[in-house]
């Protein structure tokens, strides 16, 4: 199959046909944004789930282990894998940024399916591309916003009480 160059296949992309170059910016931008979007909800559900099972699966030896003689040095490990693997998950909110990130997604796609469709808000704009741009940095900062805030919470609470006293 012979190579095709970009600017070759934006020649003959329906979605692209007629449209400037300020509004291929911003239907590349919304790409660019559902992909790295996606890309980082799949990320932080795998590593969430990985982290869950292994924590699971560590819990579920204690007790096993407890009843082995000399086994004491095993369970107070398993106990302090626990802890770190819990740890980690609070720090780097790997559940709540895959449930973030995938809602922001979803709500990208969306927009992209109306203005695709010319329905919906889209329907009746004077310049959709505009309006569509608007939309989309208005939900990425939305995420950006409620992630910086996130953020702040995990540094506030896993703060030590001496260095929150005044």
């Amino acid at each position: 199959m012979p190579l095709v160059s970009s600017h070759a296949m934006e020649a003959t992309d329906p979605i692209r046909i007629g449209y400037t170059p300020a509004q291929n910016v911003t239907l590349d931008h919304l790409q660019d944004q559902l992909e790295w979007y996606d890309r980082k909800s799949q990320h932080n559900q795998k590593v969430f789930k990985f982290l869950k099972i292994c924590t699971i699966l560590a819990a579920a030896l204690v007790p096993a282990l407890a009843n082995i003689k000399g086994a004491a040095w095993g369970t107070a490990g398993l106990g302090v894998f626990i802890v770190v693997i819990e740890g980690l998950q609070q720090l780097n909110q790997y559940h709540a940024n895959w449930i973030a990130y995938r809602s922001t997604c979803e709500a990208l796609k969306h927009e992209k399916f109306l203005f695709l469709a010319k329905a919906g808000i889209y329907a009746a704009a004077n310049d959709p591309h505009a309006l569509l741009a608007e939309r989309i940095e208005s939900l990425v900062s939305q995420e950006h916003a409620k992630w910086a805030s996130s953020q702040e919470q995990v540094a506030k609470s896993s703060a030590r009480p001496e260095q929150t006293a005044g």
